[in-house]
């Protein structure tokens, strides 16, 4: 992790890149100016509600360069005629430097006074069950960690969709999701050291390494797991491991993390030495595992502290 910023980055043509070095961000303000590649938007880890800071360029033209820290009334712009300028201040305001914003001759926009809010606690449109339902669907997936705040807002904007009745607004959702996921982010600010769940990335990312292609909250089920993995990584990955969403949901709970892994020339012998490598590859991150090396049988990682920091 050495280098990388706090941030995340997204780019018009829907990439997103998490945690960018300083060199990967200058590279993409100096790439924009192309048909689909205009400008990219910088949220902070964790995402925060209306705070980024975003740049809009097309070929031949200047660098438009906004941020905005919460309020309406807190949304500036500055222009510049040349990449690097932008580059600097959009990397000193993700290392949060004092002063970032000091060299470029900001003016601030007017967005127009936004309409009243509709009632966040949505006491016209659902009972008392429905409401217990809704704040327990978001809270899960917020727990879970892997969901971004527009994700979450979809899951409660369509969580108690039925036939034609949506009783939950976008704007609604959003404003509930981020409420909760301030409330997220203010417990996680009193969590110190590496998390399980971090430990369990870094055990992914030696196993990739390996020619083992590892994946996290890898697609909705185990069907649609073993049906995917295959194009998931390296042409040429001996095998894989992977837990899906459903996995999440459990280790969140608390009941500890399934993983499921394989592989690629369905051979058992090949399956048990993957298996033996991904048990390898968790103890040295600091995760127990059960198994007994069976390779029909999954691996599970418990017991599991599943404190996933949010990333937005």
């Amino acid at each position: 992790m050495t280098g990388m910023l706090a941030i995340t980055v997204l780019t018009e043509d829907g990439h997103r890149h998490v945690r960018a070095s300083a060199g990967k961000l200058a590279e993409l303000v100096g790439g924009l100016g192309g048909r689909d590649n205009r400008f990219l938007v910088v949220q902070r880890i964790p995402d925060l509600p209306q705070v980024f800071v975003q740049v809009w360029h097309e070929e031949g033209g200047d660098y438009t360069l906004e941020h905005r820290d919460g309020a309406p009334d807190r949304h500036f712009q500055a222009v510049f005629d040349a990449p690097e300028p932008v580059v600097a201040a959009m990397t000193r305001w993700a290392r949060s430097e004092d002063g970032w914003d000091s060299e470029a001759r900001w003016t601030p926009l007017d967005l127009g006074l936004p309409g009243p809010p509709p009632p966040l606690e949505l006491e016209l449109e659902l009972d008392e069950d429905e409401r217990k339902s809704l704040d327990a669907r978001v809270r899960e997936v917020i727990v879970g960690g892997y969901a971004t705040r527009a994700q979450l807002a979809e899951i409660a904007q369509d969580h108690l969709v039925s036939g034609d009745r949506r009783p939950v607004s976008a704007e609604q959702a959003r404003l509930l999701v981020d409420r909760m996921w301030l409330e997220r982010v203010g417990e996680q600010s009193s969590w110190e050291g590496e998390t399980d769940p971090e430990r369990l990335t870094r055990a992914f990312a030696a196993l990739e390494a390996t020619g083992i292609t590892a994946r996290e909250n890898f697609t909705c089920c185990r069907t649609c797991g073993q049906a995917e993995i295959g194009a998931a990584g390296s042409p040429d990955a001996r095998g894989h491991v992977y837990f899906h969403s459903q996995c999440t949901v459990s280790a969140a709970a608390g009941h500890g993390l399934t993983l499921l892994y394989g592989g690629f020339d369905g051979s058992p012998d090949t399956t048990a030495s993957i298996g033996r490598e991904v048990v390898a590859a968790l103890a040295a991150a600091g995760l127990p595992a059960e198994w007994d090396g069976d390779p029909s049988r999954a691996i599970t990682v418990v017991p599991l502290d599943w404190r996933k920091r949010l990333v937005g």
